[in-house]
């Protein structure tokens, strides 16, 4: 396995930088005073500072260091994006893995709410529904798997009704194996592939949708967050650029490179799979 890693990586050195780059910010997230030792909360006199040696990204209007919120922030972003595609992938494989090998009224159901989901625009169905549940980290992260495990029930399910043709799943029904046991433990080792990689879009896509909904206000007002600082920074987008910029870079970074790992993956374990991102 790891020589396969290795020579993945010689083959495409732009993935080993992607996959660098996540690494560090998943141990920041982990470890925030490792990227810095400055409190964020840490108010000064000097406000609206622009970036010098001594606040490499400027500071805020209270004086705080843009550095050390978007170091803290980080580890809030990751954890819903890691935390809600986590809960999705579980949701989705679940309901997948039934549909598909059931199929019937099960199927057709899955079928239509991932079709809705499809149609309807996900930002907008997210902020109704954390409007009115009220803003807050965890409703954010059931929001967003929510809205994110239709997508993944819908390839899972497509695999599973795939793998159950083989002709080892028809022997391993004359044996008289449990239809659920040839679910889980020999159809679905075969069928999740495709899983790994959707599982790194699904989190880009909810560290997007996280930001987006931090940036309209509908988070907590004590959290920290990079949508939050790109909303604390658009009062002085003409006269504090470095407010909304840092902020905005770090979150394309961060999206960009999960994207980028998703697709590269999909075309390694399969160059003819098809999916919609």
């Amino acid at each position: 396995m790891f020589k396969r890693v290795r020579s993945e990586l010689l083959r495409n050195p732009m993935l080993g930088v992607l996959l660098a780059i996540l690494f560090v910010l998943t141990v920041l997230a982990v470890f925030p005073s490792l990227g810095t030792s400055v409190d964020p909360t840490l108010m000064s006199v000097q406000t609206l500072s622009a970036p010098s040696m001594q606040h490499i990204f400027g500071t805020d209007e209270l004086g705080r260091d843009v550095y050390a919120m978007m170091i803290y922030g980080t580890r809030v972003s990751m954890a819903i994006g890691a935390t809600a595609a986590c809960i999705a992938v579980f949701l989705g494989v679940v309901a997948g893995c039934l549909a598909g090998f059931y199929g019937g009224l099960l199927d057709r159901l899955l079928v239509a709410v991932s079709e809705f989901f499809q149609v309807m625009p996900t930002f907008i169905i997210a902020a109704v529904i954390v409007a009115l549940s009220g803003a807050g980290v965890t409703q954010v992260v059931i929001v967003i798997a929510l809205l994110a495990w239709p997508k993944i029930a819908r390839v899972i399910r497509g695999e599973v009704m795939r793998v159950r043709e083989l002709e080892y799943v028809s022997f391993l029904r004359c044996l008289g194996k449990g239809r659920l046991s040839i679910l889980f433990f020999d159809i679905l080792p075969n069928a999740v592939s495709p899983v790994i990689p959707l599982a790194a879009l699904v989190v880009g896509q909810a560290i997007m949708l996280e930001a987006s909904l931090s940036f309209v206000g509908l988070n907590s007002i004590d959290t920290m967050t990079w949508g939050k600082l790109l909303n604390s920074g658009q009062r002085f987008i003409y006269n504090a650029w470095w407010l909304s910029i840092f902020p905005g870079l770090a979150l394309l970074i961060t999206i960009l490179c999960f994207n980028l790992v998703g697709d590269a993956v999909i075309k390694h374990l399969d160059p003819r799979t098809q999916y919609d991102a």
